[in-house]
């Protein structure tokens, strides 16, 4: 037998995801384009049923607040998935940054708190990571175990610290905490009374989109800018830098990463810890940014959209950050106008669901297609027959349109190859 049949073949260079041997991505023009349809769909859904406030500068500045904690918590889930650690605690450390943030920021000043969130989630990750990179417990019981552990911590705490002393005189309660100030807002002056004038018109489309930027341009938090510099950094450092190709190397073959020098139990503690810190960002915002004070279950299992925003973006931060506008969209409008905004909607769901059964019938998938064609009757003759939607299914909205994202779009995913896989030290030597 020769001597090249024998020799082991040199380790491989990891692959990652993100190369142009992948599935296709869409591109920049192709992407503005499905959002001008959207925006036309949506205009017309506005015309038809007379439901103004679905393009409302109100309704997307809303949106915005209401997508960003989904977001940094769908950008926590991001960095732990990219490094093999599926992240199920992200609830429990947006807990934790609500409690902490809320904390510090009545007491001193909300960019404390802010720092103190993000402290508090970073807490939470490096548990996570002791539990499942150090001893290799299952990553979905660690994250279980988190959830339980913050919201037991946060309710003794509350009780003790916000219930007696100064915190009882200026408003504290075993439930909440004394409000906090404000953080501060960015308008962009001349633009948004501009907007705001155009969209008073209620020109077709025209309005709408008006409406749209008014509301991205009009009081938005200074916390929220921060978020929108995190996505931008995460697609930077992950995917431009020697740093990001070693940590996702991590999630998708560590074996062959520790064979060619990387220290995967370094980079898993980084991404878990990130991790934590950006869903502790997205409680103090909840606690700072929207309510001004910590009330005990707030978070409202903001952490599981986030987790499925960043699911439905493929593991990418362009795609998180419209799934997490996409839900929190779904979230302001069951709060500000629910029964008659949803239903309008619904509207919208018909002719979604008629292009999918279009598209899966040209696809030659006759089975799915059937079924988007029955859903979408079913949706329509419920449009027709009522005015309104019930409280209840209003309520729940945010969390149906996570599961009709989901189900509609899991074709297309791929996860990480390694992630939530145990991993042990010295498995490549």
């Amino acid at each position: 037998m020769s001597a090249t049949a024998t020799s082991t073949p040199p380790p491989t260079a990891p692959k990652v995801s993100g190369g142009k041997g992948g599935r296709t991505r869409l591109s920049f023009p192709v992407i503005l384009l499905l959002i001008a349809g959207a925006l036309i769909a949506l205009s017309a859904v506005r015309v038809i049923t007379g439901a103004e406030d679905i393009t409302s500068s109100g309704q997307i500045s809303a949106a915005l607040s209401m997508a960003v904690p989904i977001g940094l918590a769908g950008l926590g889930g991001l960095w732990a998935e990219r490094a093999g650690v599926v992240n199920i605690g992200l609830e429990g450390m947006m807990i934790l940054g609500t409690f902490f943030g809320a904390w510090a920021g009545w007491q001193t000043d909300p960019w404390i708190g802010v720092l103190a969130g993000v402290l508090g989630g970073m807490f939470g990750g490096l548990l996570h990571a002791i539990a499942t990179v150090t001893f290799g417990v299952d990553h979905i019981i660690s994250g279980i175990a988190i959830n339980i552990l913050a919201l037991g911590i946060t309710t003794y705490f509350a009780k003790l610290w916000f219930n007696s002393g100064e915190a009882a005189a200026k408003g504290g309660s075993p439930k909440q905490s004394p409000p906090s100030d404000d953080i501060g807002t960015v308008t962009i002056p001349g633009l948004s009374d501009g907007l705001k004038s155009i969209e008073k018109h209620e020109w077709f489309f025209v309005s709408d989109l008006a409406g749209v930027l008014g509301g991205l341009v009009t009081n938005v938090s200074l916390l929220t800018i921060v978020a929108i510099l995190l996505f931008v950094a995460t697609f930077v450092v992950l995917w431009k830098t020697g740093f990001g190709l070693r940590l996702r190397s991590c999630g998708e073959n560590p074996i062959a990463a520790e064979s060619l020098g990387v220290n995967v139990y370094k980079y898993k503690y980084i991404a878990v810890i990130a991790s934590g810190g950006m869903a502790g960002l997205g409680g103090a915002f909840l606690a700072l940014v929207t309510s001004h004070i910590y009330n005990e279950g707030q978070t409202g299992g903001r952490g599981y959209i986030g987790l499925a925003a960043m699911i439905f973006g493929n593991w990418r931060p362009g795609g998180l950050a419209m799934g997490a506008g996409l839900f929190g969209y779904a979230d302001a409008l069951q709060l500000r106008n629910g029964g008659q905004s949803v239903h309008a909607l619904l509207l919208l769901l018909v002719v979604v669901l008629v292009g999918i059964a279009i598209w899966k019938f040209y696809r030659k998938s006759f089975v799915p297609a059937t079924i988007s064609a029955v859903i979408a009757a079913g949706v329509l003759v419920w449009y027709l027959g009522t005015d309104t939607v019930p409280t209840e299914f209003v309520t729940a909205t945010p969390y149906v349109v996570t599961l009709l994202v989901l189900s509609l779009s899991a074709q297309r995913l791929r996860m990480p190859k390694a992630d939530g896989m145990r991993y042990r030290k010295g498995q490549g030597k």
